[in-house]
């Protein structure tokens, strides 16, 4: 078992979203000010990897992606010796639950999927060991789940416009996690300087609006408040 200071699990949406806006290279630079490892699930690199890769248009971004873990930047629970039997097992139980919390006229809403399921399933067995980590997920609905469950009940009822119901007994499986999204990495790669453009006032506003139409769950709101604490007009 690999020595492990502390980790960033990334689900798929968050490596998108960097690929997408051309700066999957800010990975490799974050991770060399970052004390600790980035890892991947085998569910999250067939997403990113494993499946893009065969299809034409998104061949490219896979590659960019596979490189970064076969640099090792980006690691799997292999190479740290993290069973992927126990990650599996934990992604099943996790997919059980909590695609069976909510329900629309008494059929279950199906709200997380492989790889969410198996980067909570990593981020819990990093818990046991006493390593601090957060996942990388831009998805709003599984952040919701664990931090503000009750909130995706009126998310879903002004979805499917009917009652909501909800198996709370199941929230406390998900009090454990806690997340970050590719807005708060993009933050920080600005104030370390990794992006050397000359309109600065600018470059902040146009990052965080990039990843927010590409995918990162980020209200108008959110991002004011940061480019407030980053000083910005």
């Amino acid at each position: 078992m690999a020595n492990i200071k502390k980790a960033i699990v990334f689900d798929a949406g968050v490596l998108i979203t960097f690929s997408m806006n051309g700066i999957l290279g800010k990975i490799k630079e974050l991770r060399e000010i970052f004390d600790g490892e980035f890892i991947v699930t085998d569910q999250v690199k067939y997403e990113v990897v494993d499946k893009p890769i065969s299809i034409k248009r998104f061949e490219f971004e896979a590659l960019n992606v596979k490189r970064l873990i076969d640099d090792k930047i980006i690691k799997t629970p292999q190479d740290l010796g993290i069973s992927k039997i126990e990650i599996d097992k934990r992604t099943e139980k996790i997919l059980a639950i909590s695609n069976k919390t909510f329900f629309e006229r008494g059929k279950p809403i199906k709200i997380i999927h492989n790889g969410e399921a198996s980067s909570l399933a990593l981020s819990s067995i990093l818990n046991e060991m006493k390593i601090m980590n957060v996942i990388a997920i831009d998805e709003r609905t599984a952040r919701l789940l664990c931090e503000k469950p009750d909130n995706l009940t009126a998310l879903f009822q002004e979805k499917f416009h009917t009652q909501i119901t909800a198996n709370k007994e199941n929230y406390k499986y998900f009090k454990e996690f806690q997340f970050i999204r590719s807005s708060e990495l993009i933050y920080l790669a600005f104030k370390k300087g990794f992006f050397d453009l000359k309109d600065h006032d600018t470059v902040l506003d146009a990052l965080l609006y990039a990843v927010k139409y590409k995918g990162c769950a980020i209200s108008h709101e959110e991002i004011e408040e940061m480019k407030k604490i980053s000083n910005l007009k």
